[in-house]
């Protein structure tokens, strides 16, 4: 019994961070914008995301299919926002480098959040499926979106 519960560990080992390279914010925008990011989270379930140049996150954050999520980059960290603005999620992780894995910490705790990896472009075709969204101001730094009213009074 004792062996069954460190069966979620073993999956891991062959990716624990040892010697990965942690990436700046800059490094993260390189790798992820315009490419699909895909993984599984330590706690179970998959996601797959193309983070799109404008600034949007377009397929599946693992329990729902994107209809508004957002991504940017900060200093050290890649940060996801789902839904509108008075109810948004804020997610924020930095982003660790081995071989062609990508380890997500939680930016607040440090832990593991999910392991994954960038395949070139948009290969799995993800789309806002007719129902176009922009990320307002906070999120976005494509030229030409204006903010929402209620960021701009800020």
């Amino acid at each position: 019994m004792r062996h069954l519960l460190l069966l979620p560990f073993l999956v891991l080992l062959p990716v624990w961070p040892a010697g990965a390279q942690m990436l700046t914010g800059e490094q993260i925008g390189e790798a992820f914008g315009g490419n699909t990011v895909s993984g599984r989270y330590t706690g179970g379930g998959f996601f797959t995301e193309y983070h799109d140049p404008d600034g949007r996150a377009l397929g599946h954050n693992g329990w729902f299919a994107n209809t508004d999520a957002c991504w940017i980059t900060r200093a050290n960290s890649v940060c996801y926002y789902y839904g509108p603005p008075e109810k948004r999620t804020t997610h924020c992780f930095t982003v660790e480098r081995k071989d062609k894995l990508y380890i997500l910490r939680n930016a607040g705790d440090g832990r593991i959040n999910a392991v994954a990896s960038v395949e070139l472009a948009n290969p799995r075709n993800h789309t806002d499926q007719g129902k176009p969204w922009y990320c307002d101001g906070l999120i976005s730094r494509a030229p030409g979106k204006a903010m929402s009213r209620k960021v701009a009074a800020r």
